[in-house]
């Protein structure tokens, strides 16, 4: 985890005007009242997620593309991550970077978040990049059996959440207090 942390060049998954912050250790604005998460939260979220070479992840808030790229750098070229953003301009802004960067097993997709993405399930890992007011059914739907979802919990006081599918058992684990934007849709908060 920390070598894919040290290898993505988080400073092209930065606005321009922030890039002197890129390696500081701190969310920073992405626009759209957006933001790239903290270096260390991401190595958190990724840590947890319990990652293997050749997984398909989906992950929920593309945003810049960072945490995907951190995401692709473990799971490798055999692995692919579809990532569902909600803002086109941060969706069309993240294949950018990821393309600049030289991702090319991260597919980014206009769309409800909470909804995930269907068409593409089971996976074997969900990351949520976005606080949820609950666990949304249809993520866990499209888990995998013995798959794994990381997502932050709650609207003032969130908690980062660690799920575990094992059958028809739902097993969640709380890591403690986070700070996230909301995740907005169907299954999210209401805009």
């Amino acid at each position: 985890m920390i070598e894919a942390l040290k290898k993505v060049p988080r400073h092209i998954f930065v606005p321009e005007k922030y890039r002197k912050y890129a390696y500081v250790d701190q969310p920073l604005p992405i626009g759209e009242n957006q933001t790239i998460s903290a270096i260390h939260m991401v190595g958190i979220m990724v840590e947890l997620l319990e990652l293997e070479e050749g997984m398909k992840v989906l992950e929920v808030g593309a945003g810049s593309g960072y945490h995907a790229a951190v995401i692709a750098e473990i799971i490798g070229e055999r692995g692919a991550v579809y990532s569902v953003e909600r803002y086109p301009r941060l969706a069309e802004m993240a294949r950018e970077n990821l393309r600049k960067a030289g991702y090319k097993n991260v597919f980014v997709m206009v769309g409800d978040g909470s909804k995930g993405l269907p068409e593409y399930a089971p996976f074997d890992r969900i990351n949520v990049t976005a606080s949820a007011p609950e666990i949304p059914k249809p993520l866990i739907d499209q888990l995998k059996d013995n798959g794994i979802m990381v997502i932050p919990v709650g609207r003032i006081f969130q908690e980062l959440k660690v799920v575990r599918k094992r059958g028809e058992e739902i097993v969640v684990e709380n890591w403690g207090g986070v700070s996230f934007v909301p995740l907005v849709g169907e299954y999210g908060f209401k805009d």
